[in-house]
């Protein structure tokens, strides 16, 4: 009586673990995103398990009926399409629930886009934020201005078709020469990252088709002088203190 949150590969289908292989196996009934694009997998690491359909328009008619059946003693797995459960796709509203209810929740590790892409991009690793999909347009704005001062490297998730005028966007608010990433089509054949300014990257991908899943990894903010100061002046006093 378990609920298994299973990472699945992003393009490489050797990218998934001995463990997730047979968690998935021994599951009763395996939840995913697409059955087509799951069922495609399931049959790669011949799985014959029931899979049923959980993906953001039947989410909140489906978390009660799958809680239900856990509670009865079944073990469910969750897959999304590719990657990780609830990194920007289904799984929060049942990961919530079955908690609620008492039933265990266990999440394997394993495959996701953004950390290949932001350790892949050059850019500072130790500290960052990851934004997933900005709005489409309502708050779009909006939260790019929220993100102004922020010093963190901060990571997008974003499509083909919409990749050259995110790029536009961040480089009105951020400044054109703000150091960026984009990587694409991580772990498949024709993989890419693509570094520098983010007018140079949008110049790169304007002359040439878009395809694939992108992951946008953008520098954050210069630490300001004043900050340094008072942090230095901090330092100093807590040394004081100290003595």
């Amino acid at each position: 009586m378990k609920l298994y949150l299973v990472p699945t590969p992003i393009g490489n289908l050797e990218d998934i673990t001995l463990r997730a292989v047979n968690v998935l196996k021994a599951a009763d009934v395996i939840l995913a995103e697409d059955t087509r694009t799951s069922g495609v997998l399931m049959k790669h690491l011949g799985i014959s398990k029931p899979l049923q359909s959980y993906h953001i328009h039947n989410e909140h008619q489906t978390v009660q009926r799958v809680v239900e059946q856990i509670s009865k003693g079944k073990t469910y797995a969750l897959v999304s399409d590719a990657g990780t459960p609830a990194i920007s796709d289904p799984g929060f509203l049942l990961v919530r629930e079955c908690l609620r209810q008492g039933i265990a929740v266990e999440c394997l590790p394993g495959p996701t886009a953004f950390v290949p892409a932001l350790v892949n991009s050059g850019l500072p690793a130790d500290r960052f934020t990851f934004e997933g999909f900005l709005p489409h347009k309502k708050g779009r704005q909006t939260r790019l201005q929220q993100l102004v001062e922020e010093e963190r490297t901060m990571i997008f998730y974003e499509s083909p078709h919409r990749l050259l005028k995110t790029l536009e966007q961040l480089a009105e608010v951020f400044g054109p020469d703000r150091p960026a990433s984009v990587s694409r089509e991580l772990t498949k054949l024709f993989e890419e990252t693509v570094r520098g300014t983010l007018t140079e990257i949008k110049a790169y991908f304007a002359e040439k088709p878009i395809k694939g899943e992108i992951v946008l990894c953008v520098a954050g903010a210069e630490r300001r002088k004043e900050s340094k100061k008072k942090y230095s002046n901090d330092d100093t006093d807590q040394e004081d203190e100290d003595e």
